[in-house]
Order: structure tokens, then sequence, then C-alpha cells
């Protein structure tokens, strides 16, 4: 009996032997532990910041560069669309006959949506080509090359021609309109509508054309503005993404207006219209691509001026 009071008593004077401060000391350390073990699970592994989200799923390390429309674009008075548009053609490039040279207001056009055609090395530009005017700017392609929209549009016209082979025509919200000339293939037809980028059909070597190249025009009420003054055809990207359209655009076509022409008719040889003209034979041969010893034909038309 002694022997049992014994082992009972001395196990509670051991606790009883802890004072508060050591029994805190306990709880403490418990608690620190428990929240050790709570935290030692580490965070998982961020995402990179160069994640993109595409249409159906997340790609690493690939970047999509999108064009921010800036801010003072959104406070532009663009000009509206011209009343002559309600003229629609699917025949004729310019139905509206209208003459710009001499135009008094400046219209502003929004040409923030381009993509440009094809990018590609330019063969031909705008401007005098021997002895007519060249109205547009040729850029090398390969057969079946995709030849894309440049701005948002509708498709006015999708036609073969003799001088421009297969070629597409279209009428863009901005006020502009782009022709495309010398396809293999037109994807499109009249009355479609485009976002910029769309495909319009594929690069070829129709028409009057000594080699594979896209034949690219921008128009604007059916007269022709050079490419030159909106695309940087080294970089392939906008000088402004706004175009202040005024009448110094249309300047070139002062120049076409002296050009003058000689009818060849029975007879006529180049020494005879020489004489007739004023104008040495060297420099109509100079001016009409052809040669002293060149066969005139009746009808034809040699430029003088």
């Amino acid at each position: 009996m002694h022997s049992l009071f014994k082992a009972i008593l001395i196990p509670i004077l051991i606790f009883a032997s802890f004072t508060d401060a050591d029994a805190f000391s306990i709880r403490k350390k418990a608690t620190i532990n428990i929240i050790s073990d709570v935290l030692t699970p580490s965070l998982p592994e961020l995402v990179p910041y160069n994640a993109v989200l595409t249409d159906t799923i997340i790609r690493y390390g690939i970047r999509k560069v999108i064009v921010p429309i800036s801010d003072y674009l959104r406070s532009i008075d663009f000009s509206e669309m011209p009343e002559e548009y309600d003229i629609w053609s699917d025949t004729k490039i310019n139905p509206y006959q209208v003459n710009l040279v001499d135009m008094k207001d400046t219209v502003k056009i929004d040409l923030s949506s381009f993509f440009t055609p094809v990018q590609s090395y330019v063969t031909s530009n705008f401007g005098f080509r021997r002895w007519r005017h060249h109205y547009g700017i040729d850029l090398k392609v390969h057969k079946g090359d995709s030849v894309y929209n440049a701005f948002d549009g509708v498709v006015r016209i999708t036609k073969r021609a003799r001088d421009y082979g297969y070629y597409v025509l279209v009428r863009h919200f901005n006020g502009l309109e782009t022709l495309y000339a010398h396809l293999n293939k037109i994807t499109v037809k009249p009355g479609d509508t485009l976002g910029a980028g769309t495909p319009v059909g594929l690069g070829g070597n129709t028409g009057r054309s000594t080699g594979y190249h896209l034949h690219f025009e921008v128009r604007y009420l059916g007269n022709p503005i050079n490419p030159n003054d909106i695309i940087d055809f080294n970089s392939f990207v906008l000088k402004n993404q706004i175009l202040a359209l005024n009448s110094q655009h249309f300047e070139y076509k002062k120049e076409i207006d002296k050009i003058r022409f000689w009818t060849v008719r029975r007879g006529d040889t180049l020494g005879r219209i020489s004489q007739r003209t004023g104008i040495s034979i060297a420099k109509l041969c100079s001016l009409n691509g052809i040669k002293r010893t060149s066969i005139l034909r009746i009808g034809q038309r040699i430029r003088y001026t």
C-alpha cells in the first residue's frame, strides 16, 4: 500500500514543480511548431510574364504584336465618306469623274487599320514610266503568294481586264479604294465585306505584265494617290496613321495634262512627225520607247511632249 502511494504521489509532485512560465513556454513552442508546419508548403511557380492568351490555349514565350489605337486618334474628326460614293459600279474603276487637282479642302483619313498587301521589294514605282504614267506601285510576288486586303471595306470589282489581268478593287470604310492587279486567282466576289488582312487573291502574271508581281493602287474618288505618300515600302509600315489628303497629292496630274500625242496617219514617219511637232526624232523615240527603225501603225499615238 505504501509503495502504491509513492508511485502515485511522485509523478504529481514532478508535474507540480513546473512554473506557469514553463507551462506557457511549452504551449508557445507547440503553437510555433504548428504554424511552422502550416507554412511549410512552397507557393506555386509564377506564370512567366510573357505568356499570352490565344483563341484556345496559353502559350509561353510567343508575343503577338497588338497595335493600340492611340488616344489622339479617338479625338480626330475624320472626314465622312464622300457623297459621290453613292455611285456603285462593279465594272468601272473610276465612275466618279471628279478632278481633285484643285480641291479646296483637306480630307482626314484614318489609316490605323492598315495591313500590307504583300511584304516584298518594289520592282516599279509610281510615276512616269517611259511614255505613260504608272498609277500604282509594283511589288514582287511568286505564283500563288497570298495578296491581302489593306483596310476594312467592301469588294466593288472583281474582273479580268486586258491590261490589269485578274484584279480586285475594294472600297474601304475610311474613304479610300485600293486595287490589286495581275492576280493568278481571285478569292473574293463583289459585295464581300473584308477585314484588313483578308486575302483577296493569289499573286500572278496576268494581263499586261512581264513577270510575277502585284500592281497595287490607292485611290480616292477614282483619283490615284502615290502609295509612297502613305506606306514606307522598306519597312512596310504606315508613315502616319492619319492621311491629310489635299490638292498637292494630285499635282502629278498637271504634268499628265501637258502631254500631247500625235495620231499616226497614212504616210507618217518619225521624220515627218518631228518636222510637224518641232520635237527631235531622238526625243520622240525616248518619250515613246521606240527606235528610229520602228514601224509606225496607222492610228498609233506618238507622244511628243
